[in-house]
């Protein structure tokens, strides 16, 4: 230890002045330090190493935003006066860059400004000015962990007999500059302390992080348990420190693979009280998992809860949630398991807009009453997170034609499928097993005209036995592993009360109709699995809202959870892949070469559900796409 005169009060930052006149060398967030200086954690590496692992850090910036890193040779030892402690922890950084840790103050007496006492490790000084910065650690805990061959094997609290090797490494800094105890503080609730008193819990999740040259580690998370009615105001209030600060995951902790979260692997759990929904947040820890990945001969990181502070500059711009179009909404989209999704403000607004769009009945059919607000919303946030999704349409409304089916449906399930295939996302559909050949028929015309990227696999079911429903949705009949985890019906028969299916003439179709929609009865007793039904004007709406969500810097980063990169292959296809007045033009001439027909006359040709193509149907269309793409 260096022990010097410290002569130059009004030249430290206000809250580190506050830190040090307090003795509070534990205090676990200190995001909201004046001076310009940033929380950071450390990780050392080969130099040979670097490039690779500053490439990660970039492909992943949620756990790990990268404020700067120091080259060994930029690493020099500066005149201070005094004689070097042989133990210092690093070599010193360039001027301004990191200064001191603080010791942890002694108990008695108390510290003075004129004498205090410090560890070193980088020592900078400028002109006519001396800066000092904390290290908020626990008193006696480690101030580094040592890797070897990717396994830690020991904590360390300096670095003195590594001072050759590190000679040919080269120090990362990663920005701790958020915590969401400040968001807690914000809206008025009590700060997630730990059940032991140490750092807060860190979990390890199955969310991988996009490798880089060696590097390859989960994510890992921390959590906080929020009252169910203070998610938006706390959600709203990480908004002051930029999108770092949005929760990644707000539900079942099961959903990213944590099985327990009284055992974290990092650090102590929070209690959990009846009503609180788990929310989930990037950790720096993920570090340490990319550290052990790498399988480095040598390598050294930051403690957790030990951070070293820095006026290094953040790299990423203000978040746009600082603007009232920018401000995130959360929205429950499952109760079993129970899983919120994001949003921002400005997308949900036009996804309402597009549901209010097509709510019109131009038809005077009386459906107004059939509206539910917000289920479109509910519904393509579903869909956003839905890994495979099974679409089924056709309704056989003519029984003395062949084929029977109408118009109304096929073009809003194809639009849907369309968007779906555009966003990665496999995509199947079941019809009725007479139907097969019709649809495997609109399907290949539909990719021949360019209405469908790719083939869409044609599915059926007969049911049969009361497990029917659940062994077609699920791998090996297992409710853990489902095929596919959304479902949607774009105007389908449904059974009525009396086991039969009925047309809108009140005509029975049972004869004409597989139990298709068991499968969606079955998923209300399948955890993980949703299921919507919409109109055929709901198949283009569903198309619009994903585009919408997507395009939405909120809710792309919730969904990717804060690793890999933010834009994504074929991003720039979404704009073809939305329903057009041409595409869809298309497709009803498609439906006419087969002899479907509309609805309510029964004409072959541009009709569907007995209104025109040219006008309602294509204005429609034009309505929602200008709504989709219209730039707030």
């Amino acid at each position: 230890m260096i022990t010097f005169t410290v002569r130059l009060k009004a030249c430290l930052p206000p809250a580190i002045r506050s830190l040090i006149l307090q003795r509070k060398p534990n205090i676990r967030h200190v995001s909201g330090m004046a001076g310009g200086l940033r929380p950071a954690s450390v990780v050392v590496l080969h130099r040979s190493l670097a490039p690779a692992f500053e490439k990660f850090c970039q492909a992943n910036s949620g756990p790990l935003p990268l404020l700067g890193l120091r080259e060994p040779d930029t690493w020099s030892l500066p005149a201070l006066n005094a004689v070097p402690d042989p133990r210092m922890c690093f070599p010193p950084c360039p001027a301004g860059e990191l200064l001191f840790i603080l010791q942890d103050p002694a108990p008695a007496p108390p510290p003075l400004w004129e004498r205090m006492d410090f560890t070193l490790l980088w020592v900078t000084p400028l002109p006519g000015l001396l800066t000092l910065t904390a290290l908020c650690c626990k008193a006696g805990s480690p101030r580094f962990l040592k890797y070897e061959l990717g396994a830690c094997t020991g904590s360390l609290t300096s670095l003195e007999e590594y001072t050759e090797q590190l000679g040919d490494m080269v120090a990362f800094f990663l920005d701790c500059g958020f915590s969401p105890e400040a968001a807690l503080e914000k809206v008025g609730l009590p700060t997630g302390d730990s059940v032991g008193h140490g750092p807060v819990g860190a979990y390890k999740t199955t969310v991988p992080c996009a490798a880089m040259a060696g590097f390859c580690c989960p994510l890992v998370v921390t959590m906080r348990p929020i009252p169910k009615d203070k998610l938006e105001k706390l959600v709203q209030a990480t908004c002051s420190v930029g999108n770092k600060g949005q929760p990644i995951h707000i539900g079942d902790p099961e959903l990213l693979g944590i099985k327990d979260l009284s055992k974290p692997d990092y650090g102590d759990p929070v209690a959990c009280q009846p009503g609180d929904v788990p929310v989930f947040w990037p950790s720096q820890m993920t570090s340490l998992e990319a550290v052990s990945s790498c399988k480095t001969p040598l390598a050294f990181t930051s403690a957790p809860g030990c951070t070293v502070m820095t006026n290094l500059k953040d790299t990423e711009a203000p978040a746009g949630c600082l603007t009232p179009e920018g401000i995130p909404e959360v929205h429950r989209i499952s109760q079993d398991p129970l899983h919120y999704s994001m949003a921002s403000a400005s997308a949900v607004r036009k996804i309402r807009e597009l549901e209010s769009i097509i709510a019109v009945d131009p038809g005077h059919r009386g459906i107004g009453h059939l509206l539910c607000r917000d289920e479109l919303l509910r519904a393509s946030l579903s869909l956003s997170h839905a890994h495979a999704v099974l679409v089924t349409t056709g309704f056989p409304t003519h029984f003395n034609h062949q084929p029977p089916e109408e118009t109304d449906g096929p073009p809003g399930a194809m639009a849907l499928a369309a968007f779906l295939q555009a966003l990665g996302k496999p995509v199947s559909m079941i019809v009725d097993l007479r139907a097969v050949s019709l649809f495997e028929n609109l399907v290949e015309e539909a990719v021949e005209q360019g209405v469908l990227k790719t083939q869409i696999p044609i599915l059926t079911f007969q049911g049969g036995s009361a497990g029917a429903a659940q062994a077609f949705l699920c791998k090996d009949g297992d409710p853990k592993s489902p095929r596919f985890d959304h479902l949607v019906a774009i105007e389908r028969a449904g059974r009525a009360a009396d086991g039969n299916y009925y047309n809108a003439r009140k005509m029975n179709i049972k004869h004409l109709v597989d139990p298709i929609d068991d499968l969606f009865l079955a998923t209300q007793k399948i955890p993980g699995i949703s299921s919507t039904g919409v109109s055929n004007w709901g198949g283009y709406a569903l198309a619009c809202a994903l585009y919408i969500l997507n395009s939405c810097e909120v809710h792309r980063r919730y969904l990717r959870k804060a690793v890999g990169p933010s834009r994504v292959p074929g991003e720039q296809n979404w704009t073809q892949a939305l329903p057009s007045v041409a595409k869809e033009e298309k497709m009803l001439g498609i439906l006419a070469r087969h002899k479907v027909r509309s609805g309510v006359s029964g004409i072959v040709g541009m009709e569907v559900d007995g209104l025109p193509f040219h006008g309602t149907h294509a204005q429609m269309i034009q309505k929602l796409v200008d709504v989709t793409t219209v730039r707030v």
